[in-house]
């Protein structure tokens, strides 16, 4: 393996992540809170190892699939181990497993919380807590192919690597210039959303916070109870924009591109639209007796589904109490999770589009031996090794589910609480049902269900193979 790259990327990313520590600096000198010296510190510390490391460049620059993997998984360790250093330094959260573990969340864009007083941290806080969906929601390393130019030629390895679907193109010939597009598109939606609620009423802050964590599909919120004190209006506005960044982003290129056709015909994103109006149309259904009017009832039903499918994990009502097909519904989508290109987990509509053909085709060749049909998407033939890796992918999230389940299990809960709690952290959104449902969080549990629960949440925003090939003894070899 190439370790001198390796070593290479995980200082670039630490320099960078240094360079956007000192936005809550920033916020801690306009609200005065005093907490802006911890992450200072770690912010400085960060800048001169990173530019100290970075000064001698690699002579090999070439990024093979398994440099690609390793550099992505140790990125993502790093930049949580260091993020996580404010929070416990300033002893807004004391213990450093629950740190790392608020910490993985927002990187992640899970959402899940050990907090049970949100409201009582600091604007600093507040806001790194918040800033960490929006780092995590693209990719850290996308944002470093975006900024700095790599030789080599085989940089699409990172893209690979950290981005989430069944497969990752070029939207341009130049990787840099792929991720380039990609980051400017995700900023104007984020600015755009900030906006749109300054437009309803909300303070600029908690506009800020809202939108970069609607952005990455993260779910921290600024408030206690989430989104269940704001206005209709609010709430239509993020649930639209949840949706908005549950979308393959090749879509919006295509859109800038004026070529609509294309965009249109993105067969994920049409299946995605069809999956999200069913679905709101039968949780509307169900909950409707519960509501005094209509309205609020539709508003708090297209919320709640968009918040699960596109695995941002904001709440607008406890959806725990709700009857059990709407719970099953919410349930349905959490494994699903959002489009490949867009910043949303789970295991993807592509993957579940994929799947679904080939049983459809498995069965027809039953019925028809001497038949030869391909799986399609698009119109076009998706390759074997797609299939393969779609398949080998639904295999590996089984067995990670049901070792965590089985891990987490110690604790003797409920066995909602234990299987919603895997299936919130592994589809990377946050909220589950029971113990770990919209009105609770994950404080309670013990520092096993915590560690197992993180490595889920890492594994889960990361397509799970750049975590476990961190445990192949074959990697670190020369």
């Amino acid at each position: 393996m190439n370790f001198s790259m390796v070593r290479f990327i995980l200082f670039q990313v630490m320099r960078i992540e240094g360079v956007l520590m000192l936005l809550p600096c920033l916020v801690s000198i306009i609200y005065g809170d005093g907490e802006g010296l911890y992450y200072m510190s770690v912010a400085f510390a960060l800048i001169i190892a990173g530019f100290a490391g970075c000064h001698f460049k690699p002579k090999n620059q070439t990024i093979n699939v398994k440099e690609g993997y390793a550099a992505t998984g140790l990125s993502w360790i790093v930049m949580s181990l260091a993020g996580c250093l404010p929070f416990w330094l300033s002893k807004e959260i004391p213990s450093f497993t629950d740190a790392l573990f608020e910490t993985v969340s927002g990187f992640t864009t899970t959402g899940a919380s050990i907090l049970s007083e949100v409201e009582s941290l600091s604007h600093t806080a507040l806001f790194w807590r918040s800033f960490t969906h929006w780092i995590g929601g693209m990719g850290v390393l996308v944002f470093l192919l975006a900024l700095i130019p790599m030789s080599g030629g085989s940089n699409i390895n990172l893209m690979k690597a950290e981005s989430p679907g069944p497969s990752v193109g070029k939207l341009v010939p130049k990787i840099r210039y792929s991720a380039l597009i990609l980051y400017v598109i995700y900023m104007v939606m984020t600015v755009l959303e900030v906006i749109f609620l300054l437009f309803g009423g909300m303070d600029l802050f908690d506009a800020i916070c809202v939108s970069v964590g609607t952005a990455g599909t993260g779910g921290f919120a600024v408030r206690n109870d989430s989104f269940m004190s704001y206005s209709i209006y609010i709430r239509w506005v993020v649930g639209i924009f949840m949706f908005l960044f549950g979308v393959n982003f090749n879509a919006y290129y295509y859109m800038i591109m004026r070529q609509f056709k294309k965009a249109f015909c993105l067969e994920e994103v049409r299946t995605f639209f069809i999956i999200v109006s069913i679905s709101t149309v039968v949780v509307f259904s169900r909950i409707l007796p519960l509501y005094e009017n209509a309205a609020a009832a539709i508003t708090d039903a297209f919320f709640q589904v968009t918040t699960v499918v596109s695995t941002t994990g904001f709440c607008s009502a406890d959806f725990d109490l709700w009857p059990a097909t709407a719970k099953f519904v919410l349930c349905f989508l959490m494994f699903m999770g959002a489009c490949a290109g867009s910043t949303g987990g789970g295991v993807k509509v592509s993957r579940f589009m994929i799947l679904w053909k080939s049983i459809v085709r498995e069965v027809q060749s039953y019925i028809h031996p001497k038949i030869v049909k391909k799986v399609t998407m698009d119109n076009k033939a998706v390759e074997a090794d797609v299939l393969k890796s779609t398949h080998v992918f639904i295999s590996t999230y089984a067995v990670i589910f049901l070792a965590s389940m089985f891990f987490v299990s110690f604790n003797n809960l409920d066995m909602t609480t234990t299987f919603t709690s895997v299936l919130a952290t592994l589809n990377n959104i946050g909220p589950g049902l029971s113990m770990v449902g919209a009105t609770c969080n994950y404080g309670f549990l013990s520092g096993l269900s915590k560690w197992v629960l993180t490595f889920d949440m890492l594994a889960g925003r990361l397509e799970l193979f750049p975590m476990l090939v961190l445990f192949a003894p074959s990697l670190y070899k020369k």
